[in-house]
C-alpha cells in the first residue's frame, strides 16, 4: 500500500487508494475557481490506450456532472470516429475540474482559468493519470498542456508528439478552439485535428 501523501493546498488531505476515493474527494473539495460549483471527474475506464485532457468543464458538463457532453464534446465524438478511437474505450478528463464562470443574467459564461489556477488542480490530475496509467496523454489545447508539462507550452511550436513530465504524450488544438474559428477555416482545421488524434493512437499502439 504506498505511503500517505499530503495535497500542497490542503496539508491534512491523505493520498488516495483508489480513483473512485480520489474522486470522492474531489466531489467533497472546495472549488478553486470562480463561480465553480460541482466537481466534473473524469470518464472512461482503467488503462486505456489514451487519455484526453482539456480545459475545464463548461456549462453543460456542469450541469450533467460528465466531462465532454457540450458542444466541444459533441465536436470531439466526430473526430475521434472520423480517427478511429473510441470515446467508449478512451479516458477523457480536464485539468481544472471546475466549471469557472462568470453571470451575465441568466447566462453563465466561460472564464479561463489562470495558471496559479491549473497549478492547484495539478496534484488532482497527476493522482488521476496515475490511477488511469494510459498509454499516451493526449493535451487538448494550452491549459492542458501547462497542466501536464508543469509549465506553458506553445501549442504551434509543439504541436505533436511530447514528452509530458516523464509521460508519453501529444499535444494539440482543444476542440473548442475550432468553433471559434471563422466557417470557411473549420474543415481544414478539423481534418487536421482528425490527424493529430490518429497519429496520437499510432504512437500508443507502438509503444503498448
Amino acid at each position: 500500500m504506498p505511503a500517505a501523501v499530503e495535497h500542497p493546498t490542503n496539508p491534512g488531505l491523505l493520498n488516495p487508494r483508489s480513483l473512485a476515493q480520489l474522486n470522492r474527494m474531489l466531489a467533497g473539495a472546495p472549488p478553486m475557481v470562480k463561480g465553480g460549483t460541482r466537481a466534473v471527474p473524469g470518464e472512461g475506464p482503467l488503462h486505456p490506450l489514451l487519455a484526453l485532457v482539456g480545459e475545464q468543464p463548461g456549462d453543460q458538463e456542469d450541469i450533467a456532472g460528465k466531462p465532454f457532453v457540450g458542444p466541444a464534446g459533441k465536436l470531439l465524438d466526430r473526430a475521434l470516429a472520423e480517427a478511429g478511437v473510441e470515446r467508449g474505450q478512451t479516458y477523457v478528463t480536464n485539468a481544472v475540474k471546475h466549471f469557472k464562470f462568470e453571470q451575465r443574467g441568466k447566462r453563465r459564461i466561460h472564464s479561463r482559468p489562470t495558471a496559479g489556477e491549473v497549478k492547484h488542480y495539478r496534484w488532482w490530475l497527476e493522482k488521476e493519470l496515475d490511477f488511469v496509467r494510459p498509454g499516451l496523454v493526449v493535451a487538448l489545447g494550452a491549459t492542458a498542456a501547462l497542466a501536464l508539462a508543469g509549465r506553458p507550452v506553445a501549442i504551434g511550436r509543439n504541436r505533436g508528439p511530447m514528452e509530458l513530465d516523464g509521460r508519453p504524450g501529444y499535444v494539440t488544438i482543444h476542440p473548442s478552439f475550432l468553433l471559434r474559428m471563422p466557417r470557411e477555416d473549420r474543415a481544414d482545421a478539423f481534418r487536421t485535428f482528425v490527424a493529430d488524434l490518429k497519429k496520437a493512437k499510432k504512437l500508443a499502439q507502438k509503444a503498448a
